[in-house]
């Protein structure tokens, strides 16, 4: 399960397929596993691990514009610009939609592999002094532009601890509320966490409209969605 500061104990779903080879296995000191730590992860192992569509929902896609290559998403919010790509590691990205008429569903998958456990250890630290330096709350004013038009808003954010079958790192969870002549809200969760040569950077978010109130299921969601990958890696 995930492990954070607010919630030591919740349930993560998931197919028991996923985790019956570790769950089956012999304990006995003549079977001994090699430290999970220790053993690389590759590309093509983390491109099967990261969901597909059609696993998350029958609404859900791949976005028709490409994401830049050599960029993460936020982990602050606001007006932070998205840090680039940890130098050294190859990115396997799988990002998908769920738009509606009354909002709109985002999850941005990217792992990060490192030819060594150093590589990804590097990469961790630096995403996670990004984190560090976030701002709690933010208050943005209204924005209106040939191709942009938001109202202000607000947004706190915090950055909390994150451990999962052998994945540390953190999670940013992020509430944007706009203002009362523009009600609707963006809730956002960018988990960053590492095993072994791979940094995995997960960012679900929820936006709706006409509404002032944080998605119910919003704390669920992304553990669900984040716990299926790494269970799969295992």
């Amino acid at each position: 399960m995930f492990v954070t500061a607010r919630a030591a104990r919740i349930a993560v779903t998931a197919l028991c397929a996923l985790a019956v080879t570790a769950a089956c296995s012999d304990s006995g000191d003549d079977n001994k596993q090699p430290d999970k730590q220790q053993q690389l992860i590759t590309s093509t192992t983390m491109r099967g691990a990261l969901l597909q569509a059609n696993e998350v929902g029958p609404t859900w896609s791949a976005p028709e514009e490409s994401a830049d290559p050599n960029q993460l998403v936020s982990i602050c919010g606001g007006t932070t610009a998205a840090p680039t790509v940890p130098p050294g590691g190859e990115v396997v990205a799988a990002p998908l939609v769920d738009e509606g008429e009354k909002g709109a569903q985002t999850l941005e998958q990217i792992a990060l592999v490192y030819g060594n456990k150093s590589g990804a250890d590097a990469a961790l630290a630096g995403l996670r002094g990004i984190a560090d330096g976030c701002q709690k709350d933010l208050s943005v004013p209204p924005v209106k532009t040939s191709d942009r038009n938001e109202p202000a808003y607000t947004e706190s954010v915090a950055v909390e601890p994150l451990n999962e079958g052998g994945w540390a790192g953190f999670v940013v969870i992020r509430h944007k509320k706009y203002e009362p002549t523009h009600p609707g809200t963006a809730d956002t969760a960018v988990v960053v966490a590492q095993t072994a040569n791979v940094v995995l950077v997960d960012a679900y978010a929820i936006y709706q409209l006409n509404n002032a109130s944080t998605a119910p299921t919003f704390d669920t969601d992304w553990k669900k969605l984040v716990g299926t990958v790494v269970q799969r890696v295992g």
